[in-house]
């Protein structure tokens, strides 16, 4: 074996499991911070619908999502309330939420939940992350219908891309991507899988918790892939630096 090569293995079999390690504290730091966003509905059976993923920041009653997480509508014969899981398992706890801040431009929604603080993430800054960077997403990929039970992905930032491509005839313009070429951004392309309730989920930097974007599985997708008849499994996230354009455009402080 060359002197090279001798040199990476030794460096591999040194740092990866503590790597493997540190990776392990981050997870568990986390998945306090991981709830679940949807609908409580006292009188009916089940009672909780669970829609998407959130995740806390702040003083620990702040909750981040994607805005079309969100209930539409909720029936008040039947006291239908939003509703925050927390804990996990099958017998997670029901803080009712309140929305305090939405902006359909990123998607996102930020809520305010009563009672306790619970455990709050931590947001990086504003600056874009550079492709190739490991990330993780810890979120309900498949809903509640195993029990509240956290999953973790992880992966790399595979691109950063306009929200938005242009379409190649007018034919293939709607109504969603006029609204976004005349707001263009950029989003994180993901080369790790998301689900459906993974959306909201929080992005974070693996080696130090931090979010650096939500998951969004729907949104963009729905906006970015409008010209392909047979939507793609790439998964896409907000970057962190529009949540808190969002805070300070609602003069949120955390």
């Amino acid at each position: 074996m060359r002197p090279t090569l001798q040199f990476v293995s030794f460096c591999l079999c040194i740092f990866m499991p503590y790597a493997h390690a540190n990776f392990v504290d981050v997870v568990a730091k986390i998945k306090p911070s991981v709830v679940g966003i949807g609908v409580h509905t006292p009188t009916s059976r089940p009672q909780n619908i669970l829609r998407g993923t959130g995740f806390v920041i702040g003083n620990g009653r702040y909750i981040v999502t994607n805005d079309h997480v969100l209930p539409t509508l909720l029936n008040e014969s039947l006291l239908q309330k939003m509703a925050v899981f927390i804990g996990s398992g099958k017998n997670a706890k029901v803080r009712e939420a309140e929305i305090v801040a939405t902006s359909s431009l990123y998607d996102l929604a930020i809520l305010k939940i009563s009672g306790p603080a619970l455990p709050a993430m931590t947001l990086a800054n504003s600056d874009f992350i550079a492709d190739g960077s490991f990330i993780a997403f810890t979120g309900f990929p498949i809903g509640g219908v195993l029990g509240l039970y956290p999953v973790t992905h992880r992966g790399i930032i595979a691109s950063l891309t306009p929200i938005v491509v242009p379409a190649v005839s007018a034919q293939q313009i709607n109504l969603k991507m006029l609204k976004r070429m005349r707001n263009p951004y950029l989003v994180y392309q993901l080369d790790a899988t998301a689900y459906p309730g993974n959306s909201g989920s929080a992005m974070y930097d693996m080696n130090t918790g931090a979010v650096v974007g939500i998951i969004n599985k729907v949104f963009v997708q729905s906006t970015k892939e409008a010209v392909i008849s047979n939507p793609s499994g790439i998964t896409y996230a907000i970057p962190v630096k529009y949540l808190h354009q969002v805070l300070r455009d609602n003069n949120i402080s955390i």
